[in-house]
This record gives C-alpha cells, structure tokens and sequence, in this order.
C-alpha cells in the first residue's frame, strides 16, 4: 500500500491509474520527465468551476517544427488532458522548473490567443478582492471565439483628430493627466451634457478604454468617434482588433479588454449599477479599471452627474486632496432640467390616489408630449383601503394585508367587456380567500393605494382619455418607437431605459419610496434615477 502511495504522489495529477501502474505506463511516464527535465514547461490554470489551481506540462517537440512553439506565450488558450478528459485552458507561467520526479503530460491543443499577462495578474487580483475563481475572470478576458493571430496594427493614430474636434478645456486635458500617486479623477457631468470631447481628450494621449453601461449606448458612441476618425473596436465583437490599438470602447465586460498601450480610462455613469456583475462573484466594472489603470500608469477618469461614495473615495481619502472636475455653476445649472416638487403632504391619501390635480392637464397632453410615468411597482395592487371608512383590508387572523386577485369567467370571455370578473382578497400567509367586503363597514368597495404598473395604466388611460403603454423590461424597443406609438407612457424605471427618443416631461408619480427604501443606497439611487430621466429631457 506504502508503494502504491508513493508512486501516485510522483504521477501527475490528470493521471487516472489509482494503484502500480503497469510496466508500460511507468516506462512512459520516466520518458517524459526526462524529457520534460530538457525541454519547455509551461503552467496551465484549467478552465473547469472546481478546480482553481494550475498544473505543469511540456510543450511537445512536435510544436516546434511547426511553429505552433513560437506562438505559445503567457495567457494563451490551450487544451489539456486531467482526469482523463480534454478540457481547456489558459498558460498563466512559461519557461518554469517543474518539481522533482513529476511526470508531466504533453499539451494536448494550441487553441488561441488569450487575456495578456497584466491581466492574468489583474484576474488574480480581482479573484482575491470578491472571492472568486481566477478561470472565471480570465474567461471574461479572453475572446467570445478562438482567435489564431492578432490583426496588423492599424496606421492611424488616434491622437490625430480632426480639427473640428479640437479641445480647448483644460478641465478635460486635467482630468486625463495620469496622477503620480494612481488615483483617478472624478469629472461630474450633468445629465445634459455631451461626454464625447472629454473621451477624445483621452484619445489625444494615446490607446483609451471607454465603460459604458449599456451596449447601446457604446454603440452610439462608438459610431460618434468613428466619424471623428478614431480607430475605435466594439467589444466584445472587435476583441482581436483591440488588442491592436486604438479606443476600446464597451460595456462591464470590456473592463477586460486588451488595449493595445494602455494610456487611459474612462468610465461613463460610474455610478451605474450595471457595472457590478449580478452573479457571485460580483465585481465591480469601476474597481477593475481603477485598479487596472493604477498598475499600467494610466490616466483613470470616472464621470458622473452624481459621483458614487466609493468614487469620491478612490479621487482621494480628504475632500481637500480630492481630484474632482466641476463645470461652473451656470453650466451645470443648464446640464439638469428643471425639477418640480408637487407636495402632497395635505392631500387625502385615500380619495386623491395617485394622481395629484397638479398633473392631470399635463397627462392630458396640454403641455407637450410624450409623457412618462415611473412607478417602481410591479403587478395591480398591493394596498387596499375601503372606499367608505378609510379602513385597510387586513386579514383576521394574522393582521397581513390582503392581496386583491382577479379571475375572468366564462361569462366574460363570451362578452368582453360586459362584467363577469370575479374579485377576491387573499391572506399571502396562508392564501385563505375572502369576500371583497370591508370588515368594518360592509361596503364592497375598496380604493387602491399601492397599484402596480399593471393597474395604473387603466387608471391613467380613464383619466387622461387616450391610450397607454405599460413599459417592463422586456417590452421591445420597437414597440415603442412606431408613428402609431402613443404619447403616454407608464412602467417602472425600466421605462427610462427603454425609451430612445425625446420626451416632454418624466413623472414619479410615488417618488417617496424611491427616497425611503430600505437599502443601503436608496438616496444615491433615487438621484441616479432622476439623472436617467433628465436624459430623456435633454438639456
């Protein structure tokens, strides 16, 4: 048993053999550690979830006479044999001694080019800072498709750009200037404002990388920037173009991107939730370029209308030594639409819903269109009140709000339009059903208090007179742009993400519980709500 122990220990570890090997694995096994004691080892991290360490293996003497040798380097994708099967991987170490008296095994598959060496200490880094696998961030870093070769670089200079887009703020010129300390600056931009010249600002320097939240948007900057002639890739679409040079320009998984001479960064809507990864681990886009432009020497702009806790922060610990770049007062005064305040302090919370006097004639279209309406509540109600007394549907027995649901009958699929809707309240804790009836009073009318998007729509095409489009994340962009489009809009702040056209006036119609939430961030995000809808104003 000891000896079995013993030669197992010298086996690599993709070997299966699980007692003494056989006479002819042992004989091959010597063969290839005395090759490996001659020629080129590399280190291998595997590209499998459960195993988040590396391996060593010998590049085999057939890849130097056809040149695939030649093009093994650091961060190239590879194919290798462990356990028994054929999985991928990345070469994280070249040219290494492996330990004593290990077998190596050959590599199996030259795949392609991958993330580059700053990255792959980057993808450490960044394993360490959210608990994560190195494979999963270099999977990030490496191309959507295997690429052989990388294309020639390109001769066009991203520093010379037409005079028609030529800079004379120096605010900008400041904001790109690396700091010799690594911090980066913060540039707060209004909502109004354009942030086309501070990223050429940054192209005069030299190879930019360019963050924008959504894909959408990038592509829309990215044809801005081609027609002021910069080279510019669209991740992740143009990896291998990238890593020639030029500007980068994408959306949180181009915070992985090669550059080709990185000489600065920069960060559009750094506030922007987007940037932060949903599944675990969930890094942040912003962090990994700030951390990534620290290590390069590069120039690290964050912009924003209203800068983030951790952004402020990394510009500098005292607000004294912040890097912070400001418009003027009147500039930024011009960038933000003018913002009314309708205070319903006094008003009747069970008779005046929500829809205040105030609003009504904008609803109806006197004062321009189109009109959106953000309500962040999903489905048709959530509070119920009676109509006569005041008093909340509440269950008897475990003093939870009652839910109301609705169920249409056969009466009112044969007539539509014409009754037939059978209402009940239902308790969430047990899902007993009850009489819409008030326990205090008896009426059978109740007012809704907190009605989803669903609901709101049918209260707002009866108050306004036309019709409604309720906006949810997966209504089609398209849908919302035809000549027949109506000019009133309601959904949940899915709608300001939706809309790509101008738009008259944006109401919250319960902004309260933007501002009240309870999370960490409530205030930060119901300002970063109201900078999203100052877009779809304009300036």
């Amino acid at each position: 048993m000891a000896d079995s122990r013993a030669e197992r220990a010298k086996l690599h570890q993709g070997q299966l053999d699980l007692g003494s090997a056989p006479a002819s694995i042992t004989e091959s096994s010597r063969d290839a550690s005395k090759a490996s004691a001659e020629g080129r080892v590399v280190r291998v991290l595997p590209d499998v979830a459960a195993i988040d360490r590396t391996f060593d293996y010998v590049v085999p003497e057939t890849w130097k006479k056809d040149g695939r040798a030649e093009r093994l380097a650091v961060g190239s994708r590879v194919r290798i044999v462990l356990q028994g099967r054929r999985v991928g991987g990345w070469v994280v170490e070249d040219r290494v001694e492996p330990p004593e008296g290990v077998a190596l095994r050959p590599l199996a598959h030259l795949s392609g080019i991958g993330p580059s060496a700053e990255l792959i200490d980057l993808a450490r880094w960044a394993a360490h800072r959210w608990a994560g696998p190195v494979a999963g961030f270099l999977t990030t870093a490496s191309p959507p498709t295997m690429v052989d070769a990388l294309p020639p670089t390109s001769s066009s200079k991203t520093a010379l750009l037409p005079s028609a887009w030529s800079l004379n703020d120096k605010r900008y010129d400041e904001a790109v200037t690396p700091d010799p300390a690594g911090r980066p600056a913060v540039v707060r931009l209004p909502p109004g404002a354009d942030p086309v010249p501070l990223v050429l600002a940054a192209a005069r320097r030299g190879d930019a990388l360019v963050l924008v939240p959504t894909t959408e948007r990038a592509e829309r900057i990215a044809r801005r920037l081609r027609r002021a002639g910069v080279t510019v890739s669209s991740m992740p679409r143009d990896w291998a173009q990238a890593a020639t040079g030029g500007v980068v320009v994408g959306s949180r998984a181009a915070a992985w991107a090669p550059v080709g001479d990185l000489r600065s960064v920069v960060v559009l809507d750094e506030h922007d939730e987007s940037y932060r990864e949903e599944r675990s681990p969930t890094w942040n886009a912003r962090d990994v370029v700030v951390e990534r432009a620290r290590r390069a020497g590069a120039a690290c702009v964050l912009v924003s209308p209203v800068p983030s806790l951790e952004a402020l922060i990394a510009a500098g610990v005292e607000p004294t030594d912040r890097r912070i770049v400001a418009p003027s007062r009147s500039e930024e005064r011009a960038g933000w639409p003018v913002v009314d305040i309708v205070d319903r302090r006094l008003d009747d919370p069970v008779r005046s819903g929500l829809f205040s006097p105030a609003i009504v004639d904008m609803l109806r279209g006197e004062f321009g269109d189109p009109v959106v309406c953000v309500l962040n509540r999903k489905g048709r109600s959530k509070l119920l009140a009676c109509e006569s007394c005041g008093e909340l549907a509440r269950c008897d027995r475990h003093g939870s709000i009652l839910v109301l649901e609705q169920a249409r009958t056969s009466e009112q699929t044969a007539s539509p339009g014409v009754g037939g809707l059978d209402e009940w309240m239902r308790c969430p804790v047990d899902d007993d059903r009850r009489p819409v009836v008030c326990d205090a009073c008896g009426t059978t009318r109740f007012r809704n208090l907190r009605a989803g998007v669903n609901r709101v729509r049918e209260e707002l095409e009866a108050l306004a007179g036309r019709s409604v489009i309720d906006v949810t994340a997966d209504t089609p962009i398209t849908d919302l742009a035809g000549p027949d489009t109506p000019a009133l809009f309601v959904g949940t702040e899915a709608v300001l993400h939706r809309l790509e056209r101008r738009v008259a006036h944006v109401i919250f119609l319960e902004f309260d519980q933007e501002l009240l939430a309870l999370r960490q961030r409530a205030a930060q995000q119901a300002l970063a709500l109201l900078a999203r809808a100052a877009r779809l104003l304009g300036s």
